[in-house]
């Protein structure tokens, strides 16, 4: 029988979100209902209130979420009602040529739910990432349903989903971050925070966190960065450089995904370093960079989707991370709200009053 609850919906382009009642149907073939716990704010989310990555509204919005597993569709064997789990906007197929190459975090059909959830007429609602958490239930693809420890607080959990993963996997699964490594981060927001601790997780000598917030920078410390640069007033390159003994570093994130931080980011490596840009640009951008210089500097530059995750891997481990103390998630949770806040927390994101803003269901 169908469930009728509470949910935020974007229902047209700029305008403000609304709790409305929508309806979520019971799980078919390969789905899962889920009772969703929590769910982080993200800047994804404004992205599709603002119309910037599809015109598909209405959007039922949220994807950082963790819950509960409720019920479950035929020839679903991955979980079972009770389960507590991390959803995942990426649920690789297991057959397409990427899967096929080994290479499933490259997914290129990676599952969602069969089923659209609706509005009580009938409209059918566009899920933000396939996910559309700001729900009190939500219907996802079994794969998306990541099995993780129940003594994680659904809070901290949920955003293992989608910032936290982008950038520890940004620094950890496409930066290759090693022991002794020095290491930039552009941009101390939820993703580039995540970057600074998983670059430090995994034995980075120095990180440096660069931004033009000084509130920013003070928490980029609390997540591990040796030294912090405020790009307002100083050179970013020429700062990172007198860090490094004057040669750059050996991996530099952007995680801000401009062209004049991907310029900053281009240039602050070490000769045969390594450039990650997990920064989401818009379509309009360009970046021109002298060609001789991409070719005598050398190294690599790559851009990581998702943090070149395996969320059935990654999650678990992650989670693990933080109940053993090693990874504080807690320390990305500014506020927690109810779902009738979330246009609230817009603002305050936008402002950059937050880390991130939960919605606890």
């Amino acid at each position: 029988m169908p469930h009728e609850v509470r949910a935020v919906v974007a229902v047209k382009r700029g305008a403000p979100v609304e709790v409305r009642t929508i309806v979520v149907p019971d799980p078919g073939p390969g789905e899962v209902l889920v009772d969703v716990q929590a769910c982080g704010v993200c800047h994804t989310d404004l992205h599709y209130r603002e119309g910037a990555i599809t015109d598909d509204f209405p959007f039922l919005l949220g994807h950082e979420a963790s819950g509960t597993v409720a019920e479950v569709g035929p020839g679903v064997t991955e979980v079972k009602p009770g389960d507590y789990v991390v959803l995942a906007w990426r649920a690789p197929c297991g057959s397409c040529r990427s899967c096929r190459r080994g290479r499933p975090w490259y997914c290129f059909d990676s599952r969602n739910a069969a089923q659209p959830m609706t509005l009580p007429d009938g409209t059918p609602l566009s899920s933000a990432l396939g996910i559309g958490a700001f729900a009190e239930k939500t219907l996802v693809a079994a794969g998306q349903a990541v099995k993780v420890d129940p003594a994680a607080r659904p809070e901290a959990a949920g955003l293992v989903g989608c910032g936290v993963m982008a950038g520890y996997g940004a620094a950890v699964n496409t930066g290759k971050v090693g022991r002794g490594d020095s290491v930039a981060v552009i941009g101390c927001g939820g993703v580039g925070d995540a970057a600074i601790a998983g670059a430090c997780l995994n034995g980075a000598m120095k990180v440096i966190a660069i931004d033009i917030d000084d509130r920013k920078l003070d928490r980029a410390e609390r997540f591990g960065a040796t030294h912090t640069v405020n790009s307002r007033g100083t050179d970013p390159v020429e700062a990172v450089r007198k860090l490094t003994g004057g040669h750059g570093v050996d991996l530099a994130i952007d995680a801000v995904g401009r062209p004049e931080t991907f310029e900053q980011a281009f240039y602050m490596r070490d000769h045969a370093g390594l450039l990650v840009q997990v920064g989401v640009p818009s379509p309009e951008m360009r970046i021109e960079l002298p060609l001789i210089d991409v070719f005598s500097r050398g190294g690599a530059i790559k851009s990581s989707w998702y943090g070149d995750c395996l969320p059935s891997r990654d999650f678990p481990y992650l989670i693990d991370q933080y109940l053993y103390g090693l990874l504080d998630l807690h320390a990305f949770v500014s506020e927690t709200i109810a779902l009738d806040q979330v246009e609230e927390a817009f603002g305050k994101m936008h402002r950059g009053e937050v880390l991130r803003s939960v919605v606890v269901l």
